[in-house]
């Protein structure tokens, strides 16, 4: 399994938003992400820096972030995103990936 940790920006002012629509989350989206491989997935907000930090286990090479060859639901989540978050031209989030430098099990 694979460890994947990356940040992304939200934009100011859209905090409770990000969490609604996280907490309506399309279950054929969820179902997509696992489907993929990815697991133990985790969003969390740093209130000082509106940096979004997010980890997750992946059980190939791919991750969520992934912008090669992009299903159109995944496409879909990012437009309906892109107005409450720093985005790409395509609309995927800017996602910074983070490496790792200790685990422990």
């Amino acid at each position: 399994m694979k460890r994947f940790a990356f940040k992304m920006f939200l934009k100011p002012g859209c905090e409770e938003e990000y969490q609604k629509r996280h907490a309506a989350i399309w279950p054929e989206l969820k179902q997509m992400i696992k489907d993929q491989g990815v697991g133990n997935y985790s969003i969390y907000w740093d209130r000082d820096t509106n940096i979004l930090f997010a980890y997750q286990e992946c059980a190939g090479e791919g991750n969520s972030q992934d912008t090669t060859d992009v299903d159109p639901i995944t496409q879909r989540w990012w437009d309906m995103m892109a107005d409450i978050m720093e985005v790409n031209p395509d609309n995927s989030p800017v996602t910074i990936p983070l490496p790792e430098l200790f685990h422990m099990d």
